[in-house]
């Protein structure tokens, strides 16, 4: 049976071989399929923020006004978002589930999101997430 030639890798700058039907080496072709997981995820969570969600949402400020984190701390802040207390993170029964929503100020939404996501502002590592450099690109 004869074999390929191994040409070059397509992706830009890499200097490896390969023979894949693709024309990626193995280090780009599962960098490709990250970006491409990264995508679908993406896709998936635009879709749940739809009209649905932003009737819900503003009904939801409209029963609860005021940020629950800032009112533990004896201050009355109008609260602008409506969060997550257990990321979904996609699960669409977790995403629609009331007992797992509270009212909170931009503030306390970033410092939450932040503790619980990972920020590189507050020395945080993203949990659960592929590894980003300074500009949002992966690192490979």
């Amino acid at each position: 049976m004869a074999h390929k030639a191994p040409r070059p890798c397509r992706f830009p700058g890499c200097p490896n071989t390969t023979i894949t039907e693709d024309g990626y080496c193995p280090t780009h072709r599962k960098l490709l399929y990250k970006k491409h997981r990264m995508r679908k995820e993406v896709a998936t969570m635009q879709h749940l923020y739809d009209t649905r969600w932003h009737k819900a949402r503003k009904a939801f400020l409209n029963e609860h006004p005021l940020c629950v984190r800032c009112l533990l701390s004896n201050t009355t802040t109008p609260a602008t978002r409506v969060d997550h207390k257990t990321p979904h993170r996609g699960d669409y029964v977790l995403f629609w589930d009331e007992r797992n929503w509270q009212s909170l100020c931009d503030t306390c939404h970033r410092i939450k999101t932040a503790s619980m996501d990972g920020d590189n502002v507050f020395g945080n590592v993203p949990k659960d997430k592929e590894d980003v450099d300074d500009v949002g690109g992966l690192v490979y």
